[in-house]
């Protein structure tokens, strides 16, 4: 089983990429003939379901071909279009092209490997688990073989067959469900990994754009406008693709389950014709034993020669049966070669006639328009589906016609066979045996006529079943175009909700600048050309679960069988006292028990599993698009809080630079360095330079705000001219006829409204972008001003440090103290940048002389106070800001004290009973630290110590006697009361 599963797989993608323009796996549309030729009845349609699933991973397998090949040549045409705009330059139009193809083939070769290397780790964690599965089945099936070996010895022949033949049933029915089980398991496990590189693929491709345009701005080969036309046109390109994979998606889907409701339809003729031949077959051997026992019955037979006579009956009927069945294969054998080689020729002619047409006039070269270049590539893979699907149908058809020719002729072949039988040997043995001549004749006319009727109401019931046949098979058809209008439909509304999510990011009050949007359109590619409606995937994963929701409920009536099988023995044994009674009571328990169960495996599916797998799937898919978005919206979150944190970064060091200014302007107050009015002309020297960058800041600002309400105002005369110039009607609806004015003018109208809802959509997401754009400008000249500002800072900070001769590592615990929540990095190059600015700063206090010894001493005194006090501030700051944390934590010390308190009062009562518990008549005697019990409390980091005296036997001991723990109670009063004083 797995090996044949690992066939199909491979027959399925032997490529990652192997679609061409024309692929169609043949190979895969063989299997339709050996379906319809060799399967059994029953397992027709399941088969046929496993042939829909393997043309539903190729058919994803050439559509995801489709996609890279449209892609890669959009992206040449774009580029194309760049040089003859004037808008790049050709060499490096050709160097970013010949970029582009390397890269793509480097991609495309990585997911091949990485895709044989899943295929390969993937085949061999299934077959793992399928031998570890299926060895505890077949251990599961050897051990209820032994204990029914063990229970048949004790009964009678009859019931012990009959029980072990529903046992080998049962146990065939296990496997078979198991093995259907793991092959649906390994189909969904190949299928996911598919469309997880599927996906991958596309999000590399879109990384390969965005990187090159990048690159190219940044090197100056692309101008900044160029590239977001580029990227525009990117977008709105890559929304046309998307737009037509859906269409050819839902086309390919729609086609193909047209050729399955046809298969279908096919079946069950094929099903019906198969039951007609076996039972045409059946009514004439039994005309033979019929007959026979006729004779008999009316005397003219002795008995002696009735068994024999249908033994040889029974002989030659097994004898022509065999012969049927061994034609039947031998000329199905014959009959496929001859349509497959059929089936391969006439596909290949269509194939080799499709290419010839597009090499007369290849509309791909000749297109110069993206559009117009898509629009070919829609009307070519429609009109191939169409015409390919036409030719399938007719295929199967004729091989159905020629299958039901063969089968009805080898079937008459063998009814004449059965007649011979009938006349040409037993009709002569009944006439030497003195059977009436005029009476066999008889009979032989009666069973002529049977078998005409018997054809008759074949041929009734064959036309009665094909009308049905034929209006279910029409009313699907109508029922799949409406599933394929309602597809477009759908995917229509999540496209228009993909461009809704892009106008409500735009919409947020954002400031980014255009590399950060160009990585969030990529983002937003890379995470809405993932939504498309695989072919396969959903299929493949309905049938993983109704297989999962099936199995539990086997599972649970399988165990209910066991315990009523179990309470049932249970009440038999206890009324039974004879032991062949008890046995053949259980052997009875066990039968229905195994009835049951085959029961359970044969029933068909519930329709309750069913609503259960469609509610589930359409619950996956709503979990895929609020993951998309959240996706998104975690993007964008943590561009923003990039920026928030690099501003609050950099005003953090602002705040600590002022502060450190602020403490040596104190230390040169204190130290009657320089006097007050000293301090205050530094300040007054140090504001022309602020005040210059301020000015400069609002002139940079007001220059770009109004340079934006000009484009502004461009955008909204642009849009205006395309509104009054765009509503023109053409002169088509003059020209025509009265009667259809009317309709030309309001397609017209309906498209021209279209147009004029996109263009005011895409004006508006300009518009958004361009503010976007504007923010982020505003906000780096506003940063560069404040990193100048900043830069003005340590340089008056240098100054005072110069000034003061502050040593630099006291100067480094300042920073420390002041920039609690920065790496020492950030900190040393704060410092690095003060040192800079203050040449001459002593570095340490250990070359001064023994005179200066005071002074430095002096010094050294001040510069600790100093950081005391910054630390001190710091801690009050901090407490300041958590109240609620300080009331919890005096509310738990107070309580661990009250505990502990107790503890003690109950300690010394325990010991002395008489006297109160804070009484001390005796002098104090001296502790050691021996004695003392350190209890910490957690949740604050403090201790209380208890000391004990030595002496003391029972303290020492902590032996406290059970009786005196009736004073526990007036102890935590005397507690409470001593804590209250």
């Amino acid at each position: 089983m797995q090996h044949e599963l690992s066939q199909n797989h491979k027959l399925e993608h032997s490529q990652f990429n192997s679609g061409d323009l024309f692929s169609e796996d043949i190979i895969v549309n063989d299997q339709i003939i050996d379906i319809l030729s060799f399967e059994e009845s029953g397992n027709m349609l399941q088969a046929l379901e496993d042939l829909e699933v393997a043309t539903l991973t190729r058919a994803d397998a050439d559509l995801e071909a489709y996609r890279m090949q449209i892609c890669k040549e959009v992206i040449a045409l774009m580029m194309k279009n760049m040089v003859l705009s004037h808008s790049l330059f050709p060499h490096v139009e050709k160097r970013m092209s010949s970029v582009f193809k390397k890269q793509f083939l480097a991609v495309e070769k990585e997911i091949q490997e990485e895709y044989e290397r899943k295929v390969v780790a993937l085949t061999a964690e299934c077959n793992l688990e399928a031998r570890k599965k299926m060895e505890a089945q077949h251990q599961k099936a050897r051990n209820a073989n032994e204990e029914a070996e063990e229970l048949m010895k004790k009964i009678i022949e009859k019931p012990a067959v009959e029980f072990r033949s529903l046992l080998d049933r049962l146990h065939r029915l296990e496997q078979d469900h198991l093995k259907r089980f793991l092959l649906v398991k390994q189909e969904e496990y190949f299928a996911k990994a598919y469309r997880q590189l599927a996906v991958t693929q596309r999000k590399e491709l879109h990384n390969i754009f965005f990187t090159q345009i990048r690159n190219a701005t940044f090197k100056g080969e692309l101008k900044l406008e160029a590239a977001k036309a580029l990227v525009e046109d990117y977008s709105k390109i890559q929304g046309d693709i998307e737009e037509l994979m859906d269409f050819l998606q839902a086309s390919k889907k729609y086609h193909l389950n047209r050729r399955f409701a046809y298969r279908e339809y096919l079946i069950s003729k094929i099903q019906l014709r198969d039951s007609q031949a076996s039972a045409l077959i059946n009514a004439a051997a039994t005309q033979i034993s019929s007959l026979i026992n006729k004779m008999e019955r009316a005397g003219h037979l002795p008995g002696s020669h009735l068994g024999v006579l249908l033994d040889r009956a029974e002989t030659e009927i097994n004898s022509v049966k065999q012969k049927f069945d061994h034609d039947l294969k031998q000329e199905k054998q014959k009959l496929r070669q001859k349509l497959i080689t059929k089936r391969r020729r006439e596909m290949l002619q269509k194939k080799e006639h499709w290419k010839e047409q597009l090499s007369l006039g290849d509309p791909f070269k000749t297109a110069k328009e993206v559009t117009h270049y898509l629009s070919c590539w829609k009307n070519l893979l429609s009109g191939h589906a169409i015409e390919f699907e036409e030719l399938t149908e007719k295929l199967d058809n004729e091989a159905s016609e020629e299958l039901k020719e063969l089968l009805f002729s080898l079937t008459e072949k063998t009814v004449e066979e059965l007649k011979r039988v009938q006349y040409g040997v037993f009709v002569q043995e009944l006439v030497k045996l003195s059977v009436p001549k005029m009476f066999l004749l008889e009979t032989v006319e009666e069973h002529k006529k049977e078998m005409v009727v018997k054809h008759e109401q074949f041929e009734r019931e064959e036309q009665e079943t094909s009308t049905a046949a034929e209006e279910l098979l029409q009313l699907t058809r109508q029922k799949l175009s409406q599933e394929l209008e309602t597809s477009l439909m759908e995917q229509k509304k999540f496209r228009s909700w993909e461009q809704s999510v892009f106008m409500q990011l735009l919409s947020l009050p954002l400031s980014l600048s255009e590399e950060e949007l160009l990585r969030m359109r990529k983002e937003l590619h890379c995470c809405f050309s993932q939504v498309d409606s695989s072919l396969a995937w959903s299929k493949i994963r309905a049938r993983a679960l109704l297989q999962t929701f099936e199995m539990d409920r086997r599972d649970t009536e399988l165990l209910k069988v066991d315990q009523n099988s179990a309470v049932t023995n249970k009440q038999q044994h206890s009324k039974m006292n004879k032991t062949g009674s008890r046995n053949r009571s259980k052997i009875d328990i066990l039968k229905k028990s195994l009835q049951d169960k085959i029961f359970i495996y044969e029933e068909s599916v519930k329709d309750e599993n069913l609503k259960k797998v469609k509610y589930e799937l359409q619950l996956e898919k709503e979990r895929q698009e609020h993951n998309l978005e959240n996706n998104l919206g975690e993007y964008i979150a943590a561009l923003a809080f990039q920026k928030t944190v690099k501003k609050v970064k950099m005003l953090e060091l602002y705040t600590a630079v002022t502060n450190a200014q602020a403490l040596l302007f104190e230390q040169l107050s204190t130290s009657k360095t320089l006097s007050k009015l000293e301090c205050i002309q530094i300040l007054e020297a140090h504001n022309p330079e602020i005040e210059e960058l301020d000015r400069k800041l609002e002139y940079e600002m007001l220059q770009k705000e109004s340079a934006q309400q000009q484009q502004q105002q461009q955008h909204l005369m642009g849009r205006q001219r395309w509104t009054t110039d765009g509503l023109g009607l053409s002169s088509e609806a003059v020209e025509t006829s009265a009667d259809r004015q009317l309709t030309v003018l309001l397609r017209q109208a309906m498209n021209k409204c279209r147009q004029l809802i996109n263009h005011h959509q895409q004006s508006l997401r300009d518009e958004q972008w361009n503010c976007a754009v504007l923010e982020d400008l505003l906000e780096n000249i506003e940063m560069d001003a404040f990193l100048a500002l900043y830069s003005q800072e340590l340089r008056l900070a240098g100054y005072l440090a110069k000034l003061t001769r502050v040593p630099m590592e006291v100067l480094h615990r300042i920073l420390n103290l002041l920039l609690p929540s920065s790496s020492q990095s950030e900190v040393l190059s704060v410092l690095d940048s003060i040192r800079k600015y203050s040449d001459g700063v002593v570095e340490s206090d250990s070359n001064a002389d023994e005179s200066g010894s005071c002074k430095k001493r002096k010094n050294q005194e001040l510069w600790q106070a100093l950081e005391n006090k910054v630390g001190e501030d710091l801690i009050n700051r901090n407490l300041e800001k958590m109240p609620s944390l300080n009331r919890r934590k005096d509310s738990l010390i107070k309580k661990k004290q009250l505990a502990v308190f107790e503890k003690a009062a109950f300690i010394h009562l325990g010991c002395s009973p008489t006297h109160p518990p804070m009484e001390q008549s005796d002098p104090p005697v001296p502790l050691s630290t021996a004695a003392a019990e350190a209890i910490e409390l957690l949740d604050t980091g403090e201790k209380v110590f208890l000391f004990r005296e030595l002496s003391d036997p029972i303290l020492s001991s902590h032996s406290y006697p059970r009786k005196k723990k009736k004073n526990f109670l007036n102890s935590k009063k005397a507690a409470r009361t001593s804590m209250d004083l």
